[in-house]
């Protein structure tokens, strides 16, 4: 037995509290957030701060601008040169106003994508390539669309496609003689379809003025001397080859005739001109000759 006044031993055992927080930091993430994590959120932190003051933000982006302005001034950054490939002379000035590039400049400066769009959207111009050779020489290559057929709208002449889309305006039917001339409602979208039909037409394109569409479902072939062949909704080539072969054998356009209805093949319809229609009047009535 111990003598009364002794203190009592002390249990070398740990308490529950130190058991818990033991076994607490022996955990990985515990472990990592107390020896990285801790560490790094007071970078961040510290980074965050250190931006938030303007003096040090506007240092930064001052050093930025400056080492930027220091790279693209390198001689071998520099493009000093342009070269259009695929453009006609009528559109060289065109194309370089719609890019509005000064010479020198610096490739970080540049923009293809940019300039492409600008050059794509003339008119004129289908497609277009914009990049820099190993030479530093910008080279821009151009598809340019390719006028098929003149269209008249209202007082306005426009050259268009195959695909109906505007190429260029111009001032007189004569700057364009050597295009077929299309009109009416709906007429720039069915360009290939009026090509189709001229070179049906071929043997007698010396007296086509030029082609209509009506309602934007048919065509009406209009010839000189007032002529005038109106082609169906649907089969107007078939029509249309019909009326050549008929008009090869027997001249029919050549007689005095206004109107030749093909818009129902089954019922071609002639319509006779002014004096073609006074003779077939006095033919049908005889002269009555009275006796003396």
């Amino acid at each position: 037995m111990l003598p009364v006044n002794q203190p009592t031993p002390r249990d070398p055992a740990p308490s529950r509290l130190r058991y818990r927080l033991h076994r607490w930091w022996l955990t990985p993430h515990v472990r990592w957030m107390a020896r990285r994590g801790a560490p790094l959120l007071v970078l961040i932190a510290s980074g965050l701060y250190l931006v938030s003051l303007p003096q040090v933000r506007d240092g930064a982006v001052r050093v930025a601008q400056d080492l930027r302005t220091h790279v693209a001034a390198r001689p071998e950054l520099q493009v000093h040169e342009m070269r259009l490939s695929g453009v006609p002379e009528r559109l060289s000035g065109p194309v370089r106003a719609a890019m509005d590039l000064h010479l020198p400049v610096s490739t970080l400066d540049l923009k293809p994508l940019a300039l492409k769009a600008r050059i794509e959207g003339l008119d004129a111009v289908k497609s277009a390539e914009v990049r820099v050779d190993a030479d530093g020489v910008l080279a821009v290559d151009v598809t340019v669309r390719v006028p098929k057929v003149v269209y008249r709208e209202g007082d306005v002449l426009v050259l268009l496609d195959l695909e109906g889309t505007s190429v260029d305006r111009i001032a007189a039917r004569k700057d364009a003689a050597d295009l077929p001339l299309i009109a009416g409602e709906g007429a720039s979208g069915a360009v290939a379809e009026a090509l189709a039909l001229m070179r049906i037409a071929a043997p007698i394109a010396h007296r086509i003025r030029g082609l209509v569409r009506v309602g934007a479902r048919r065509w009406d072939l209009v010839l000189d001397r007032d002529q005038a062949i109106r082609l169906p909704a649907h089969g107007a080539a078939e029509a249309l080859a019909r009326v050549i072969a008929l008009n090869a054998a027997d001249d029919i356009l050549e007689r005095d005739i206004t109107v030749w209805d093909m818009r129902d093949p089954r019922r071609p319809t002639l319509r006779l001109g002014p004096h073609a229609r006074e003779e077939l009047l006095r033919l049908r009535n005889p002269i009555v000759v009275e006796k003396t």
